[in-house]
């Protein structure tokens, strides 16, 4: 059984002093003891290559619509919504139908054109309990707060829970909340391959297996790099995408391999690492999920989101 004692949390961001009792978060309001204040939102005219650079600079997964006059939540633009655009779903017909497969021109299309408008968020009323069961209900990464006026007031992760959580869950291990049936993926699987396997099975990360030829057996695949959301999303926010084109195709951007923008020195955890463990590398490394090898094969992944579903109990 987790700790069962009052734990008093402080965390930056101006946040304050957080205390809560484990599995006790529904006191009215205190959605905001852990929720940004400081949110950076973008008009829906802005566009998709601009969104993108935005989120690379800051380092989110996610931005805020807003109407530039009355502040008021309009829609929101997740990593996702970028991935589907890129080639991953339904989103990539802009490219392939509006600019006839000319990348530069679909790269600077409104937003609007591929942000979510029914968004779904919390207000300034509701408790921590009510977010962790509306991002788990929904399957959403993070919800905005809006105020009574609909105005942006805040926006609360899977990340802030997980921050908030390293180092308390000692008494629980990673294989009894990890997911075992991992998808993985090649090291010359295309962008646009990748942005697909990520959009039609809602991922943010994909292990990339490989043959690892310093073993004894090199026809084995090993574990060679992971590709998440945010290397793709950087390949394009940081003009990766732009300075080896030769056409203006979308086609010749998005057959770039993975290995050409995976990360290669990956963090990874055991089956029995303690989540209070997992959760403070996710904090000092800056990343949403961790493969877990035992004896040096792939067994499954940790993400945010098993850790929030462990966190609801």
């Amino acid at each position: 059984m987790r700790k069962k004692d009052t734990i008093n949390l402080v965390k930056s961001r101006d946040r304050g002093p957080v205390e809560f009792e484990s599995r006790n978060f529904d006191h009215e309001g205190d959605v905001m003891a852990i929720a940004r204040k400081e949110v950076i939102s973008i008009p829906q005219t802005a566009t998709i290559k601009e969104a993108a650079e935005i989120m690379v600079k800051n380092k989110f997964r996610r931005l805020p619509i807003t109407n530039p006059g009355t502040g008021k939540l309009q829609g929101i633009v997740t990593a996702m919504d970028i991935l589907d655009f890129l080639g991953g779903g339904d989103k990539s017909k802009i490219i392939d139908k509006k600019y006839d497969d000319n990348f530069l021109a679909a790269v600077n299309e409104p937003v609007k054109s591929i942000m979510t408008r029914d968004v779904i968020s919390i207000t300034t009323r509701d408790s921590i309990a009510d977010a962790v069961s509306m991002m788990l209900e929904n399957s959403v990464g993070a919800l905005p707060v809006v105020d009574d006026d609909e105005k942006i007031a805040g926006i609360v992760s899977e990340r802030d829970f997980v921050l908030l959580m390293a180092g308390v869950f000692n008494d629980e291990v990673t294989e009894e909340h990890m997911t075992a049936d991992v998808i993985s993926t090649t090291p010359g699987t295309p962008i646009e391959g990748a942005s697909k396997i990520m959009v039609r099975n809602r991922l943010r990360r994909i292990p990339v297996l490989g043959e690892e030829r310093k073993t004894p057996h090199p026809e084995e695949e090993k574990l060679v790099g992971i590709v998440t959301s945010t290397d793709i999303l950087e390949f394009l926010g940081r003009n990766q995408a732009f300075s080896a084109m030769k056409t203006n195709s979308a086609e010749e951007v998005l057959s770039t391999p993975v290995n050409e923008i995976m990360e290669t020195q990956v963090c990874m955890v055991t089956s029995t690492t303690p989540l209070g463990r997992v959760c403070e590398l996710m904090e000092e490394h800056g990343i949403g999920g961790l493969p877990v090898v035992d004896y040096g094969e792939l067994t499954g992944i940790i993400t945010e989101s098993d850790l929030l579903r462990a966190i609801a109990g």
